[in-house]
């Protein structure tokens, strides 16, 4: 029963890591200490970081203690490929790479300590003391270290595929204003300022960080540059690399934009198209599983009661 509560409460304390960093928001304390003197309501330091959500007063310290152990574990690559990854997910709950990987290790621990007392003193029923038992929970412990260890990739892999599928979905309409802007007569910057006003969303916000960054003195085509591996949406990178061509060789980018749409607009009609040429196919199979015993139970089950009953009854050859 013991062993049963600390994993309940163990995969609960997991649960509170993953919600606390998906939905948490953090606030800036600055902006917060202007508020509260607007107000009128003086607070020190402790009220303000009592303001904090979960995930920064407690979450976020606690993985800051793993990050360093996810950094042993892992080599300067895998951390890249963690901060690129985190990137193209959006930032969710603004880690970087050193607290990816104290999530990581953390989520390991966490379920590596559950198969440990779970299947290792609950299913097993082994002694304390027993050497081979003992031998078997640790081996599952570090089996679910592993598992655990593994298992915040797929959900960072989830967050990245949704995220993409929505900037692929937001790329011709975003070209559509953004080509109207220009053609009435906005320069391509303040174009892009009113498709960012317009159009709120990740690829507006990728938008807005290439904006920002002009702002502070880098070059257009890098600031729009930098964006292809934070999104990695191919008509994206299409349409960038057409604007930096653009502007390299002198190219209106009015004439430009119109025919990035015009080309968008034909690929979103076959994506549609392809889309719906896999409908059936992916029907087939709850058709075959789910559909067809249901029809056979309905159709062939009374014909099989009354020829049951017939040759019980002597009335047909057994």
């Amino acid at each position: 029963m013991i062993a049963v509560i600390v994993a309940i409460l163990i995969g609960a304390g997991v649960l509170l890591l993953i919600v606390g960093f998906a939905g948490g928001s953090s606030i800036d304390p600055v902006q917060a200490r202007l508020t509260q003197l607007r107000s009128g309501k003086a607070a020190n330091l402790e009220e303000l970081d009592l303001q904090q959500p979960f995930s920064e007063r407690t979450l976020r310290p606690l993985v800051a203690r793993f990050s360093r152990l996810g950094s042993r574990l892992s080599s300067a690559s895998s951390a890249d490929v963690a901060e690129r990854r985190l990137a193209q997910a959006g930032n969710p709950g603004d880690l970087s790479s050193t607290d990816w990987l104290g999530v990581k290790v953390l989520v390991g621990i966490a379920t590596g300590a559950g198969l440990f007392l779970i299947l290792g003193v609950v299913l097993a029923g082994g002694s304390l003391t027993d050497p081979v038992s003992l031998f078997e929970r640790l081996l599952l412990g570090f089996v679910g270290f592993g598992i655990g260890y593994i298992l915040p990739e797929f959900w960072l892999g989830r967050q990245i595929s949704s995220r993409q599928k929505v900037i692929l979905k937001a790329v011709p309409d975003t070209l559509d204003l953004l080509t109207i802007s220009v053609r009435a007569g906005l320069g391509f910057d303040t174009a892009l300022a009113k498709v960012v006003e317009k159009l709120p969303g990740p690829l507006s916000d990728e938008f807005r960080r290439a904006l920002a960054e002009v702002r502070v003195g880098k070059a257009r085509r890098d600031a729009l540059r930098d964006i292809v591996p934070r999104t990695n949406v191919q008509p994206l990178s299409n349409f960038i690399g057409a604007i930096i061509q653009a502007e390299q060789l002198g190219v209106s980018i009015s004439k430009v934009l119109q025919v990035q749409s015009e080309q968008l607009r034909i690929e979103r009609r076959q994506r549609a198209e392809e889309q719906a040429a896999r409908a059936p196919i992916k029907m087939l199979f709850p058709l075959v599983g789910c559909i067809f015993p249901s029809l056979f139970i309905v159709i062939l089950g009374p014909a099989m009661i009354a020829i049951i009953k017939a040759m019980s009854s002597g009335a047909l050859p057994s």
